[in-house]
Order: C-alpha cells, then structure tokens, then sequence
C-alpha cells in the first residue's frame, strides 16, 4: 500500500517473519516492517518476560512508520527513549517484570537514506551489488573481546558468554543507544534479524541468501537457515529491497508486525511462521511448515540456557582481582576498627587478683583467650595472699570486679584490714603503680 502523500523516489518493498524455534516455548522477538520504518526487537528476561518488553518496544516505535522529518536520528532517539521509558513504567506497575529489557535495531527510512538506531544485539545489514556489509555493532561481552583483539568472529560463536549484551531498553539504565545515517542506492537489499539468526549464520551464508529471490523468500529461507543450523533462540528476520517502482497489482504493502508484538503465541516448537494475510480480514495467519526433528545443535556443549544467560544485561566482570582485593580490605579495616575499639573499652576495665602471691590490681579483662592475655599489671599492693583468710584468697585468685580504678582500691583496702595481724591503722594498703 502506498502512501498518497509519498513523493517520488526510492520506496521499499518488505517481509517480515518471525518463529519461535525449536527450542523456546514462547517467542520473545517482536518485529515490525512497514513503508518508512523497520525495526527488530529480542526480548530478554526469561522468567520476567522479555515478550512483554519487546512487544512493547514495538508497539512505540511504530510510531515513526509515517513520512519522516529531516531530523531522522532525532526522532529515532526520541522513539528509543519513549519506548524504555514505557518499558520502565511496566516494571514499576508490576514489580514481576523487574529485570525484563529489550534490544532494539530500528531503521526509518526517508526515501533516499536511514536513521538507524541500535542497542543491543540485534542486527542490521546492507547487501549490495554482491557484497554484504553489517551496519550496527553489538554491544555484548564477545564483541568487546573482538575489538579488543582477544577473540575472533569464529570464536565469538562458540563463546560460553555470547549471549550476554552490555546494553537494552530496561526502563532503569539510560542505553544510549548509536545513531547515524546510510545512504541507499536503487537495488539494495537490507537486512534487520535478531540473534537467533545473525549467532549461527555467517556473512557469507547471509550473502548467499540474500543474493536469491524476492524478500519474502530470503526471509523463509534465513529463518529455515538458522533452524538448520542449530539456533536455539527465537529467530527474527526482516528484509526489504530499495525500489523505485509502484507495487504490482494485488502486492500488499501494509505494515507487518510479527513476533510478540503481533500476539501470535505459536506453540508448536517446529513449525515455521510466515507473515501471511488472511483474505477476509487482511491479519496476519501462521502458516506451519515442517522442519526435520533430527538438525544438531549448533552448541552443544553449553548447558546454559542462552535465555537466562542473557537475563538483564551486565556489564562484563573485569578486574575481578582487583574488586576481591578491594572487598578484603574492607572486610579487614572493619575487624580492625572492631577491634581498636574492644581494646580501648577494656583499657577502662580494672579487677583484682593475684600475682607472685601478692594482692595486685589489673587493667583489662578477667579472662584470656588461648595464647592472647586481655589484661596486665596496673598496681601491686603490700597484702600478701598468705595473709587472708581462705575465703578471701580464693576470691582473689578467681579475680573481683571493679567498677573502675577507685573500686579498685576501695576493695584492696577492705583485704588489707582483714590481713591476719593488721591492725587499726592498716585499712590503707601501699601501691606501686607498674602500669
């Protein structure tokens, strides 16, 4: 369908299809294809629904399907920050939904170029004259290890964090999504997939896909491709061709959605969807097509649900020495201030015992730990334990309480006048201070 409005020049011709998988039971991709505007979502979130986050994304980038202004990356961002604001207000509405994001890859087209808008791992691609060439750049552990030199595209694929982005629509974490621009040429074909299919298909597969039919037939192909190669994830793909003719006859070009966001809940884990319309009511119906049960894996080895893997996006663990170092260090200046302040408290404690046999006040606490004395010699007095009652000697020996230092002396004193021979004028016993 064309729009009546749509000035001459370059125009798309589009398909969009999305399928569940083999593996997932519920399709958390949602896609959209119309005149101005593609877009692929791939919710993440497993248990906190990322359908929820990229139907929604969807739905608010749709938005921008109409006859763009010249501020193309303008309203881009715009739709972007709508759409994760959105998404934020159903996290706060529903607490269940924490830790739910989206990617999103969106291209608004002009007539002559695109404003794209990315974050995430989903894709976009541009196939021309032969030769494909991938336009956005992932913001995931494996591509920053690939920037980095550490990795290559081959190893990326086997990676056991492959799955894990550094960036989503979340409603919490501003994404600061990339924006800019691609000029078109007549005969280009564009590619938007999420990555259930750009994960285990090569550029080269890609290319030779791309190179074949009309749009809808690249896409089912894609979609069978990636199946074939063992995706496990939902696979999404969008392909548009830059025309500049009216549609034939009987083309319908009214927007597609597809995935989530079309609210198709295929359960059929083999089946492939195709956006197709029904004659009456023109809405999409599923069309089911087999695919063999028997496809390896493409990873077999990972017992990680790629799915929860990615739930909510994290940002990768480096320096992980350095943080435990940090943490133990922390842990360690907390005991020690714990500690400084056990010992200063104790320096206020005082309690009479003995020591040598003779009568002595100490400074700290009545108890030891094994191999750690908690308290020293403050005073020693004249009264001799030899010179005191059994009664008193023992109750020396086990040690007595003081409040403080005067109690202290209030009871050396009460011991000296119960010496054996002492008399009138020896209620005060002689100190040495040793402390």
């Amino acid at each position: 369908m064309t729009s009546p409005d749509r000035p001459p020049g370059l125009r798309l011709d589009y398909a969009a299809i999305s399928d569940v998988g083999r593996v997932r039971k519920d399709n958390q991709d949602s896609g959209y294809a119309g005149p101005w505007l593609l877009t692929v979502c791939d919710g993440v979130g497993g248990a906190a629904r990322g359908d929820i986050a990229s139907s929604t994304a969807v739905h608010q980038l749709r938005k921008l399907d109409e006859p763009p202004t010249d501020d193309l990356l303008g309203q881009v961002a715009g739709a972007l920050h709508r759409a994760h604001d959105r998404i934020g207000e159903l996290v706060d509405e529903d607490p269940a939904l924490n830790g739910t994001s989206t990617t999103a890859t969106v291209a608004l087209f002009d007539g002559n170029r695109l404003g794209i808008g990315h974050v995430g791992d989903s894709r976009a691609y541009l196939f021309r004259g032969k030769e494909i060439s991938q336009l956005t750049h992932d913001h995931t552990f494996v591509q920053s290890l690939i920037d980095e030199g550490r990795i290559t595209e081959e190893d990326a694929r086997v990676h056991p964090h492959r799955n894990l982005i550094l960036k989503a629509l979340d409603g919490i974490h501003e994404a600061e999504p990339d924006l800019f621009h691609v000029e078109l040429q007549l005969g280009d074909r564009l590619l938007l997939c999420s990555d259930g299919a750009c994960g285990v298909l090569d550029d080269g597969r890609l290319a030779d896909i791309l190179s074949t039919g009309s749009p809808e037939f690249a896409a089912v192909e894609l979609v069978r491709a990636s199946l074939e190669a063992g995706s496990s994830d939902n696979v999404t793909c969008i392909v548009a061709d830059v025309v500049d003719h009216e549609p034939p006859a009987g083309h319908d070009l009214s927007p597609l959605i597809v995935g989530a966001a079309a609210e198709l809940r295929r359960r059929t884990p083999r089946g492939l969807f195709r956006g197709h319309r029904s004659g009456d009511t023109g809405e999409l119906e599923p069309i089911h097509e087999e695919i063999p049960g028997d496809l390896p894996f493409a990873i077999s080895s990972d017992p990680i649900d790629p799915e929860q893997a990615r739930y909510a996006p994290r940002p990768p663990r480096r320096f992980v020495w350095l943080r435990r170092l940090l943490g133990a260090a922390i842990v360690v200046g907390i005991v020690w201030v714990g500690a400084a302040a056990a010992w200063s408290w104790s320096q206020d404690q005082y309690f009479v015992g003995e020591h040598d046999g003779a009568v002595v006040i100490f400074r700290g606490i009545n108890a030891d730990l094994p191999g750690v004395s908690l308290s020293s010699v403050y005073e020693t007095t004249d009264v001799q334990l030899d010179q005191l009652s059994d009664f008193d000697a023992g109750k020396v020996r086990e040690g007595i309480d003081a409040g403080d230092l005067d109690d202290a002396h209030r009871t050396v004193d009460n011991l000296a006048a119960k010496q054996s021979g002492s008399g009138s004028d020896s209620s005060s016993a002689s100190k040495t201070a040793n402390g």
